[in-house]
């Protein structure tokens, strides 16, 4: 059984007005399972929020990675973390 994580990662480059946030969402519904959000950031990154299992979690984080993307991504920074819970869903803020 797969252990639940919370996996935050802030994704750099153009990735701001070309419908990144819905994509994300998009391939977080199309993995399954996950729950969180994507959010624009005022320095022009987006942090994306996912809370699931560790190996669908990975997924999103491979995807946001391989440049399959919106724009174009420059680099992703992440954390891992404990699940804190309380969304409904995958969101777009």
């Amino acid at each position: 059984m797969s252990e639940d994580v919370r996996l935050v990662a802030w994704v750099r480059g153009q990735v701001q007005g070309v419908g990144f946030r819905w994509f994300t969402r998009a391939k977080a519904l199309e993995i399954g399972g996950l729950q969180g959000f994507a959010l624009n950031l005022g320095d022009g990154r987006v942090q994306v929020v996912a809370e699931g299992p560790r190996e669908r979690c990975e997924r999103l984080l491979e995807w946001l990675q391989a440049g399959d993307t919106p724009g174009h991504v420059d680099g992703v920074t992440e954390i891992w973390d404990t699940p804190r819970g309380g969304y409904d869903g995958f969101a777009i803020r």
